[in-house]
């Protein structure tokens, strides 16, 4: 018999929210790890001092690595375990186009079925928000500020449609090496090229929006995966014309050319 006080059923609860987060930390904490360069191609990732220097035990950190796998960033070795996968520059373009078609599909039937008017008030202001930041001088813009709001407006019109498909898929993909819409432009708030690159995002994403609110499924759709090629963009731009910013994006360590 329970002591007056006790609450199995509570306890269960908070044993359950401290598995949830631990998993959370194992997942974003190895994948930040990858994606930081903190593992080479080919490098195997062992449970033990993963799960020490997260500071969790080795349960979530191994559900954590089978989920990686499920993604992509891992493979399984044929010794046992996994090891840090390397990409090809056709494979981080067909990540970027991915995520441009399904942001597409999720602008177009956001266009076609309507969006509820606080999902569209959210976007809206988030729009508002990137025009006060982005100024008339490219140099002068706050560029961290811009990458944190760039993440939000895509965040929002993953959900735009109400498909909960879409706006899982898109999470998905945006988990990719480099699809992610600022995979290119963090840490680089020095490079005039990036800057100046802003006002045609935002001028994009203006457009996305007003094409939503219009109803005009066709347009919504054909801009936002302009918009998405933006990265692939940055991408070339990196691997072509300025090389010296690779050490900036320490998972290009894991494409192979």
């Amino acid at each position: 018999m329970n002591k007056a006080g006790d609450d199995p059923a509570g306890g269960r609860l908070m044993s359950d929210e401290k598995e949830v987060s631990q998993s959370l930390k194992a997942l974003a904490g190895i994948r930040a790890m990858m994606l930081g360069g903190g593992f080479g191609v080919g490098e195997r990732l062992s449970e033990v001092p993963l799960a020490e220097r997260l500071g969790i035990s080795r349960t979530p950190v191994r559900a954590a690595l089978a989920r990686l796998e499920e993604e992509g960033l891992l493979e399984k070795s044929p010794t046992g375990g996994y090891v840090a996968r390397s990409f090809t520059i056709d494979e981080v373009v067909d990540a970027i186009e991915l995520r441009g078609v399904l942001e597409g599909t999720a602008a177009r039937l956001a266009a076609e079925r309507g969006v509820e008017p606080r999902k569209f008030a959210n976007i809206v202001r988030v729009v508002e928000a990137i025009d006060e930041v982005v100024v008339a001088d490219p140099m002068s813009v706050n560029f961290e500020r811009y990458v944190e709001l760039n993440g939000e407006f895509h965040r929002l019109l993953a959900g735009l449609s109400g498909s909960e498909t879409v706006r899982r898929e898109i999470e998905r993909a945006t988990r990719l090496p480099f699809a992610s819409p600022s995979a290119f432009l963090e840490k680089q708030e020095d490079v005039p090229a990036f800057r100046k690159a802003i006002g045609n995002a935002q001028a994009q994403h203006r457009a996305i929006v007003e094409a939503i609110e219009l109803r005009e499924g066709a347009r919504a759709e054909a801009i936002a995966r302009e918009h998405a090629r933006m990265a692939r963009r940055n991408l070339e731009y990196v691997l072509h014309s300025e090389q010296s910013l690779m050490p900036r994006i320490p998972a290009l360590s894991l494409v192979v050319r």
